[in-house]
């Protein structure tokens, strides 16, 4: 298991992941959406965020992270916020998912992040469990969105 920053020759690869992790939440972009959202994080260098890609062991993608920075008045920096994380159903529990995590820390730290967050359904034991056992603490803060 690898884990690298995507390249513009694995959004194709992508995309499927990136259908599945909308599929879980039941969100539904277009196509063209993730494709233009995958393509500009690869194109950003990493200053707007990163995409960071799981390879299996013939190189296709198996799982990937999106990452973005946000500025926190709470640590008094910019943080790195881990916005999506999905591992094929058929590649879980290989460690893929913690890979892309540890990968996701290691980038955020050599960019001077005091802290990686995340959030995630509190319906989704699957993916607590695999929060827990890399350390991760869960807070409890009620998240709220407005549509616009």
């Amino acid at each position: 298991m690898t884990v690298e920053p995507a390249r513009p020759e694995d959004v194709q690869g992508l995309l499927p992941l990136m259908r599945g992790y909308c599929d879980f939440y039941g969100a539904s972009p277009s196509d063209r959406s993730l494709e233009r959202m995958a393509k500009a994080l690869i194109a950003s260098g990493e200053a707007d965020g990163m995409l960071l890609v799981a390879r299996g062991d013939g190189g296709d993608p198996v799982g990937f992270a999106a990452v973005g920075w946000k500025w926190s008045s709470l640590r008094g920096a910019r943080v790195a916020v881990l916005e999506d994380l999905f591992v094929a159903e058929s590649t879980r529990r290989h460690g893929a998912g913690r890979a892309l995590i540890d990968a996701c820390a290691e980038r955020a730290r050599s960019h001077g992040a005091p802290a990686l967050t995340w959030v995630t359904a509190l319906d989704n034991h699957r993916a607590q469990a695999l929060y827990e056992a890399v350390g991760a603490n869960g807070e409890r803060w009620l998240e709220y969105e407005l549509e616009l």
